[in-house]
Formats: structure tokens, C-alpha cells, sequence
């Protein structure tokens, strides 16, 4: 079996205040959400897109896009989820996904742990995220929102 890899970016800005923040699976209270057609996970949409772009199942526009109404406002984890039910269902499986944040805030090392055990048990593989700044370049660095990029490891089912 030769594995396939794929690669995800997704980037919000930040929206209206009040908006609640949700980032690789977790809420993150007292900070600003993110804008979005959902709730605006960039690290859950990136590991998404990273699957179907592995799997050659389109990308996260073509799978859950605004011509969809039932994902508005959908949990990053439910897409995820939803994402990783695909895959399997056109004959593949997940080795792992690894994703990096991009960003100033929210401050993620603290949580990390949490954030790949919710995001494995979305997935149904093992996910890991890492995050990092721009050193104040970019809208991620002027704060104005956050990115992620992943790769996820895919393989055919025998």
C-alpha cells in the first residue's frame, strides 16, 4: 500500500465581539471568535481540508460549503468528524494528522494536550497540533485573526 499525503490551510479573522472562540476543538472563553460560515476552527477546517486533499475527496469548500445550511455554524469538531467519515467511506484510511496554529492568541501550549485528545477522537486518528507566531507580521501577527496548516497520512484499505 503506498500512503498519500495532503495538505490543509484554512485562515478567519477575528469577528464581532461577543462571538465565542473556538480553536482545535475547544472553546476559548473571554476571547473574540473568528468570522466564519461555521464556528471558525482553523485548526479543525485545516485538518479537514488535509483528508480531502489526501484522499482526493475535493477540499473543505467543495464538502461543506455555504451551499450546505446545515453546516452553519457547525462545531469544527463535527466537521472533522464528518470530514474523517468520508475518507473512510471512499475506501481509506487515517494514519495521523499533524496541524500548526498560527497565531498570537489564544495561548495554546497550556491546553495542547486537551486540544489532540478532542481532535483524535474526532478524527479517529491520532492528531497533534503545534503552534506558533509570525513575530508580528501578517494578520496573524497584527492580531487580527489566525491561520493553520496541516498534512494528514492516508492510506488505502487493502
Amino acid at each position: 500500500m503506498i500512503p498519500r499525503i495532503g495538505t490543509g490551510t484554512d485562515v478567519h479573522a477575528f469577528g464581532e465581539e461577543g462571538t465565542e472562540l473556538w480553536v482545535a476543538g475547544l472553546r476559548w472563553p473571554g476571547q473574540r471568535g473568528l468570522s466564519g460560515h461555521s464556528d471558525g476552527d482553523v485548526v479543525a477546517h485545516a485538518a479537514a481540508d488535509a483528508l480531502f486533499s489526501a484522499s482526493g475527496r475535493g477540499d473543505l469548500g467543495s464538502n461543506f460549503g455555504v451551499d450546505r445550511p446545515d453546516m452553519a455554524g457547525a462545531s469544527g469538531v463535527r466537521i472533522l468528524s464528518e470530514a474523517a467519515a468520508i475518507v473512510r467511506a471512499a475506501g481509506f484510511e487515517i494514519g495521523n494528522i499533524a496541524v500548526q496554529l498560527i497565531g498570537n492568541k489564544p495561548k495554546f501550549s497550556p491546553r495542547r494536550d486537551e486540544a489532540n485528545r478532542v481532535l483524535s477522537e474526532a478524527a479517529g486518528a491520532p492528531v497533534t497540533v503545534t503552534a506558533t507566531t509570525t513575530d508580528g507580521l501578517g494578520l496573524t501577527g497584527r492580531g487580527e485573526g489566525v491561520a493553520a496548516t496541516a498534512v494528514a497520512l492516508v492510506y488505502p484499505r487493502s
